[in-house]
């Protein structure tokens, strides 16, 4: 008779432990951790134990994600309130950056735009072809090691030092017109498998604002680029 027929009798005949208590109260079975026999019941009962142990270890991970959960969406609450509030595109520019990195902790934070702007402001300096095939790429958020030469070189001396990195780009429907990049000296900020649902509400809400902002002959031309690409 193998394990299987034995436990498969016991679920279908459950009064066996009943009629044959004294019985299994004199089994004893080896102890995992303690290298010693102990009954049958002690050892259901560690097994409960040990059970319990792992689902509180669960539900305090499940309590701190949700905390964790609470605190990152106040803060893009904020940033969002913020942003609502800028009157030009420096603003926007300074109160993201400013949120992002004494907020959210993000050491780096790099953003090039290709629209039309006599600002003289960096994050409109012009990108090369290769960036705004990424942005085209960047159907959701990148988070992990990689970025391209031209990308780090935006973040001057630190970039050397830099080993993680989330980027995203900034759209209006399909066509981008930016892209937004935050990195770290951190390899574990940005990773891979890491969920990025507030980075897309970030993008999202970056995007509404600087075209909210950006000149009349700025939207038009963003709105008109995929007719121009597929011509």
């Amino acid at each position: 008779m193998q394990a299987e027929d034995i436990l498969g009798w016991l679920k279908q005949n459950p009064a066996f432990f009943d009629d044959y208590a004294d019985e299994v109260a004199d089994i004893y079975v080896p102890h995992s951790h303690r290298g010693q026999a102990v009954s049958l019941a002690e050892r259901q009962l560690l097994t409960l134990r040990d059970k319990n142990r792992a689902l509180e270890g669960r539900l305090t991970e499940l309590l701190q994600f949700g905390e964790d959960n609470d605190v990152i969406s106040e803060r893009l609450h904020k940033l969002t309130v913020d942003l609502i509030q800028a009157e030009d595109l420096p603003g926007v520019i300074g109160t993201l950056e400013y949120h992002l990195r004494e907020r959210f902790h993000v050491p780096h934070v790099a953003i090039r735009l290709w629209l039309p702007s006599d600002s003289g402001l960096r994050e409109f300096e012009p990108v090369g072809e290769g960036v705004v095939k990424l942005a085209q790429n960047l159907v959701s958020p990148y988070c992990g090691p990689y970025v391209t030469d031209e990308v780090l070189a935006w973040f001057d001396d630190a970039g050397p030092a830099l080993k993680s990195f989330a980027q995203f780009a900034l759209r209006t429907g399909e066509e981008p017109f930016g892209v937004l990049v935050l990195a770290s000296e951190d390899e574990n900020r940005f990773y891979p498998d890491m969920g990025t649902l507030y980075l897309q509400r970030l993008s999202d809400i970056v995007s509404a604002t600087v075209l909210r902002l950006a000149p009349t002959t700025a939207r038009v031309e963003v709105e008109e680029l995929p007719a121009e690409v597929g011509d």
